[in-house]
C-alpha cells in the first residue's frame, strides 16, 4: 500500500553493475512466482491482489504477517490458501480467552510406558502457523509466540527446541471488536514484519465473489517447497541498493521519532524491516535493485503498527496513516552521484 506518489527525482541510474548473479536469479524467479501465486489465489479469493503481493513480500523477507480486517472479508480463507500454496507444514490455532500458553507451545506429560515425562509438542511446531483472532487470547498466551517469532525456537520446561525453517506466523485480528479481546503488546506487534489491512472487496469483486461461490470450490496446488523458500530468502540480501537509500531509510525512521504527534517512533528493527521489504518488493517486480519508490510503497505496512500516537493527537482525530504520509513528504530523497 503506497500512501503517496513517488517523492523525489531518484531514477533507475541507481542500478548496480550487472554482476550480482544471485539477485538476477532471484528477480527472474520471484516475478514468475508472483504472477503464478496471484493467479492461483484469485481462483479462490477475489480482489486481494495487493494483499497477496504483501504476503509474498513477507515471505521473501522471512517475516510474519498480521492481517487486520472486519469479520467476513476472507482473512482466514486467504491465510489458509496462502499456506497451502507454500507447500509447508501447516497448523491453525483458534485463539480464545481461555487458551493457555501450553496449548500453543506444548507441555510435558508422564508416559507410563517409558516411566518418564515426554514432550507433547503444541501446534507452534510447524512451518506455517495460522493464529486466528490472535487478539482474543490474553497477553500471556500471545507472549508464547514471542520467542518462536524472533528466535525460531521454543522453550518448554527449560529445554529450548529449534523450529523447522522456514517458520511463518500468519495472524488475524478484528480491529473493531471491543469486548472479550486483548490488545497485542507493543513487543508482540514489533515482531510482525507487516500489518496488512483487508477491507471490503468493492462492488465488482463482490459480484465476482458470488459467481465464484456458485461453482464447486477450486483446489489450489502448492507452488513452493520449504527448500525453494529458504533459497529465495538467502538471495534477498544480494538485491542492490545505493548507499543513499540506506541513509534515506534511517532518515524516515528518525523523522517518525521526532514527529510532534508521535509518542513512540520507528525502532532500528523497523528500519531493517523497511530495507528487507523494499528489496522483496523490487524482486517481485522483476528488478535486482530497489529504489526509494519501493521503500515508500512498503512504509505503511512496516510502520503502521509500530508508531504510537500521543493521546492529544488521537483526540484530534489523527491516524497513523496521516503520520506515515507526513514522514514520507517531509524526508527528501537523497540524490546519487
Amino acid at each position: 500500500m503506497s500512501l503517496a506518489p513517488p517523492i523525489g527525482t531518484q531514477q533507475a541510474h541507481d542500478a548496480p553493475p550487472a554482476d550480482g548473479k544471485p539477485a538476477h536469479e532471484l528477480a527472474q524467479q520471484a516475478k514468475q512466482l508472483n504472477q503464478r501465486v496471484t493467479a492461483e489465489i484469485a481462483r479462490v479469493v477475489v480482489g486481494v491482489e495487493p494483499v497477496t503481493q504483501q504476503l509474498l513480500i513477507a515471505l521473501l523477507a522471512g517475516g510474519h504477517v498480521l492481517l487486520e480486517g472486519v469479520p467476513g472479508v476472507a482473512k482466514t480463507t486467504l491465510s489458509k490458501v496462502f499456506a497451502r500454496i507454500l507447500g509447508c507444514q501447516y497448523q491453525r490455532v483458534q485463539f480464545t480467552p481461555d487458551l493457555l500458553p501450553s496449548d500453543v507451545t506444548g507441555t510435558s506429560i508422564f508416559d507410563r510406558n517409558a516411566n518418564d515425562f515426554v514432550l507433547r509438542k503444541g501446534p507452534i511446531f510447524t512451518q506455517v502457523l495460522l493464529a486466528d483472532e490472535i487478539n482474543r487470547a490474553p497477553a500471556k498466551t500471545q507472549a508464547a509466540l514471542l520467542e518462536a517469532m524472533q528466535e525460531h525456537q521454543v522453550t518448554v520446561d527449560g529445554v529450548s527446541l529449534p523450529l523447522t525453517l522456514p517458520f511463518i506466523v500468519l495472524a488475524t485480528q478484528n480491529p473493531v471488536e471491543q469486548e472479550g479481546v486483548y490488545r497485542l503488546p507493543e513487543a508482540q506487534l514489533d515482531r510482525f514484519l507487516l500489518r496488512i489491512e483487508m477491507g471490503y472487496p468493492g462492488l465488482k469483486h463482490e459480484v465476482n465473489l458470488l459467481r465464484l461461490h456458485s461453482k464447486p470450490a477450486a483446489e489450489v496446488e502448492p507452488l513452493f517447497t520449504p527448500e525453494t523458500i529458504l533459497a529465495l530468502q538467502r538471495k534477498l540480501p544480494f538485491v542492490y541498493g545505493h548507499d543513499s537509500l540506506f541513509e534515506y531509510i534511517v532518515n524516515l525512521a528518525d523523522a517518525s521519532r521526532r514527529h510532534p504527534d508521535v509518542a513512540l517512533g520507528a525502532s532500528p528493527r523497523a528500519a531493517l524491516n523497511l530495507l528487507r521489504c523494499a528489496r522483496a518488493r523490487a524482486v517481485l517486480e522483476g528488478r535486482h535493485f530497489f529504489t526509494h519508490e519501493d521503500v515508500q510503497a512498503v512504509a505503511y505496512g512496516v510502520l503502521g503498527h509500530r508508531l504510537i500516537l500521543r493521546p492529544e493527537a488521537e483526540i484530534e482525530g489523527k491516524y497513523v496513516a496521516d503520520i506515515v504520509r507526513d514522514v514520507l513528504h517531509s524526508v527528501p530523497v537523497l540524490e546519487t552521484v
